[in-house]
């Protein structure tokens, strides 16, 4: 049988009957034929809530592409934000959250952060366990992420004279009128007061913080503002609105490289010694995908790149071997041993101290927030 498709119409039955049936074959299989195409899966989203400019963008987009999902940031500017976004939510909407000791403490007393151990997170046996016995409960459910301490950041070519410590923020030369930036943080901005008047970080005494307040209203009219200097070409020290400031000690880094002029100096009265932590919120539902990011940012050769990026300390022992000598020998980045012997890790204040810090970071800063 020859048949001749070409011709306008078919030119026997076998060939109408074969054209019948392709006909409705297309139709069935068409998405054309009445049927929508069946929709695409969204893609899973991880929620990060950390500080600014704390994360190795390359590490995050490598992380999206091995397990197809978009983790989102949010930032805070203060632990004090970073307390108010969780307070307004119960801790729901987030399932990473970076925290220092003391708000993960916090946290934990609230029963927002799930537990992490080896099962879950296997990289955890690369941190150093001398953290595990700074705030061993806080450590069934979190995992360092780095750790660093607190200094002054100035400009040596503005500043006459030398910087040695604490009683040149609070008690500066005149010429300082204006020029200095203060943190915004209630634990961090009390420290260079209590240090300088020879107290512990932790102090609770109600006479000892009578006179750190007194120390803090005398330099109030030397402040610019209470916030955190930016690190990038655009900071107020690079431009030269400010001169002095209180930094955590891996940003000094970061700020030196923008300005030869940039020096940092360990307070010789003494500062102290934080420690940020991962952990992932009770609430979350997706803990098993949170547990997997914090175990892949703990792969060496992971927190290595990381600790490159941020100019930090790693408590990650094996990621610390894989950095190179200029990191490691930076004695900023990593204190010597006289330095670490006065530097002072926070712990919890009794709720009567806790309402008196506030309230004295609160006049101290009035006006210059």
């Amino acid at each position: 049988m020859i048949c001749f498709f070409a011709s306008p119409r078919p030119r026997c039955i076998g060939c109408v009957f074969f054209s019948l049936v392709l006909l409705w074959t297309i139709l069935l299989v068409s998405p054309l034929a009445g049927q929508a195409a069946p929709p695409r899966k969204k893609t899973q989203e991880l929620v990060f809530l950390s500080w600014p400019d704390y994360m190795d963008p390359k590490l995050i987009k490598k992380f999206e592409k091995q397990h197809g999902v978009k983790i989102r940031q949010v930032y805070y500017e203060t632990e004090e934000e970073q307390e108010r976004l969780l307070s307004l939510t119960n801790g729901k909407g987030y399932d990473v959250v970076l925290v220092s000791m003391i708000n993960g403490l916090s946290y934990l007393n609230r029963k927002w952060l799930a537990p992490v151990d080896t099962a879950s997170v296997p990289n955890l046996r690369h941190i150093d366990p001398a953290w595990a016995r700074v705030a061993p409960e806080l450590m069934k459910h979190a995992v360092p992420f780095s750790w660093g301490t607190m200094g002054i950041v100035y400009r040596k070519d503005l500043v006459k004279g030398e910087v040695r410590g604490w009683k040149d923020l609070l008690m500066p030369r005149e010429g300082l009128r204006g020029k200095i930036l203060m943190i915004k943080d209630r634990r961090d901005a009390m420290v260079p007061a209590l240090k300088m008047l020879g107290y512990s970080v932790n102090s609770a005494g109600m006479e000892e913080l009578d006179a750190v307040e007194k120390a803090m209203l005398a330099q109030k009219p030397f402040v610019k503002k209470y916030g955190y200097p930016a690190l990038d070409k655009k900071s107020q020290l690079v431009k030269g609105n400010i001169w002095m400031a209180m930094v955590y000690s891996g940003d000094a880094v970061t700020l030196q490289e923008l300005d030869g002029n940039i020096a940092f100096v360990f307070p010789e009265e003494g500062t102290s010694l934080w420690l940020d932590n991962l952990v992932v919120m009770d609430s979350s539902p997706k803990k098993a995908l949170a547990l997997a990011f914090i175990n892949f940012l703990n792969e060496p050769e992971n927190g290595a790149q990381l600790a490159g990026y941020i100019f930090q300390a790693t408590p990650n022992l094996a990621a610390k071997k894989l950095l190179p000598p200029e990191h490691l020998h930076n004695t900023i980045i990593w204190p010597d041993e006289k330095t670490m012997a006065r530097s002072e890790p926070y712990a919890p204040l009794p709720p009567r101290a806790e309402k008196r810090y506030n309230s004295i970071f609160l006049k101290a800063s009035a006006g210059l927030r």
